[in-house]
């Protein structure tokens, strides 16, 4: 065995270095319908925090304007025009001041017109009791942009429905790099050894490998609900799904060039909505294209895994990824980098301390070049924890599960594992 085979992460790479192995992700917010909010604030940092919130993606379909000047400017404003959806105002003030300007905003508020109070008092009567005369939320500041989203998502969600399911996103810096093994990979180790359940959604129609990676017969799947979205109810996609494992699903891709109509952003938002719905965790394999849809797609993802190998190519696609994220998810974390194939036998590459500078982020993970482990798994339709589950890769793929589904994780440290970006023979 090579030493090429034997290259492992670096402990900083690996756990967190208080060793408590909890991996915190955000929490997953079902986007807000298209409301209208009209915000009165007194201090200009609130303002600028929520102009910053209404850029967020799940505040997409919102019209968000920041006017200053909280309850009384509020009040006169709507003295002569109708009240939006929803009403966020800033206060200074406490007690009866301020419960008598919140009775003049309720004289000119329209009937189903929600009011969000943002205060500078942290005070359990003053909030019950601003509930009690109809207040929809109490926040108190400084806030953050992410807590204005998380409010208002809240106070429009249906208490009934379900909870949304994680959406992940893997897409690779170019063709070639093991974004879909990877994806695959983590979507069985999600679904077997953290016991949840799991939808593998095969986005790569013509050429998608779910089917041959898992060992199971191609299907329209996902092909069939994309012509028709509006069908695709619970009774449609249970008859679409291949049920793969007890709790892994695969929503899979026809595998054939019968089809060359461009996909609709709509349709795949719909159809990733709708199994997001039914399942607590949906991972998408994205193909190496750029249009409307895959943008649309990666842009509302959860969590983002982008997978490069160390060439220029790569390097260069995942900094202009990088670059459009931070630009359009400003609220987000960033995503995940891997960088997988290290240190090919024979092959020039960047190394991973200049890759990191290039992208002015450090990778998530560095996976080694092992053709024998991949290779096997991917001729006999399995995975890497069925072929190897000791195996430093196997390692590896159990940690990025972990961190993009935000699951406690328990991370063995044996002697070797954590040893370096190269191993030794043995």
């Amino acid at each position: 065995m090579t030493n090429a085979e034997q290259i492992v992460l670096d402990e900083q790479d690996f756990v967190d270095e208080d060793d408590d192995d909890e991996f915190v992700t955000q929490s997953v917010v079902k986007p807000v319908p298209r409301i209208s909010i009209e915000v009165f604030c007194e201090n200009p940092d609130t303002g600028v925090v929520i102009q910053r919130a209404g850029e967020d993606r799940r505040l997409a379909k919102a019209h968000v304007t920041v006017h200053m000047g909280g309850i009384p400017a509020a009040v006169k404003y709507y003295r002569d025009t109708g009240t939006p959806s929803l009403i966020i105002v800033e206060t200074m003030e406490g007690g009866e001041t301020l419960f008598k300007q919140l009775g003049a905003l309720a004289e000119v508020c329209d009937a189903g017109t929600k009011v969000v109070i943002v205060g500078h008092l942290n005070d359990i009567t003053l909030y019950r009791e601003m509930i009690r005369q109809g207040v929809n939320e109490y926040l108190v500041a400084p806030l953050s942009p992410i807590q204005i989203v998380d409010s208002v998502a809240r106070l429009y969600a249906d208490p009934d429905a379900p909870p949304i399911g994680r959406s992940i996103v893997f897409i690779g810096a170019r063709g070639g790099v093991g974004s879909s093994t990877l994806a695959h990979n983590v979507s069985w180790c999600i679904s077997e050894e953290m016991r949840e359940d799991v939808t593998l959604v095969d986005m790569d129609l013509p050429f998608g490998t779910a089917g041959l990676d898992f060992n199971q017969d191609p299907v329209q799947g996902v092909a069939e609900a994309l012509m028709q979205p509006e069908r695709l109810d619970d009774v449609l996609l249970d008859r679409l799904l291949v049920k793969c494992t007890e709790r892994l699903s695969i929503f899979g891709a026809p595998g054939t060039l019968d089809r060359d109509d461009e996909l609709l952003a709509e349709s795949c938002e719909a159809v990733i909505d709708s199994v997001r719905e039914t399942c607590p965790c949906v991972v998408i394999d994205m193909p190496h294209i750029w249009s409307r849809w895959s943008r649309q797609t990666l842009l509302n993802a959860d969590e983002i895994v982008i997978t490069a190998t160390p060439d220029l190519a790569s390097l260069r696609n995942t900094k202009n990824y990088l670059d459009l994220l931070k630009k359009q998810r400003t609220n987000d974390a960033a995503p995940h980098v891997v960088l997988n194939q290290v240190r090919m036998p024979k092959r020039p590459e960047i190394p991973a301390e200049d890759f990191a500078e290039a992208i002015e982020q450090e990778p998530t993970l560095l996976l080694p070049f092992n053709p024998t482990l991949f290779g096997t798994a991917s001729n006999n339709g399995q995975m890497l924890q069925e072929i190897d589950p000791k195996n430093k890769t196997t390692d590896a793929v159990r940690h990025l599960s972990t961190l993009v589904t935000g699951r406690h994780a328990v991370v063995e440290k044996k002697k070797g594992l954590l040893s370096g970006l190269l191993g030794k023979k043995g």
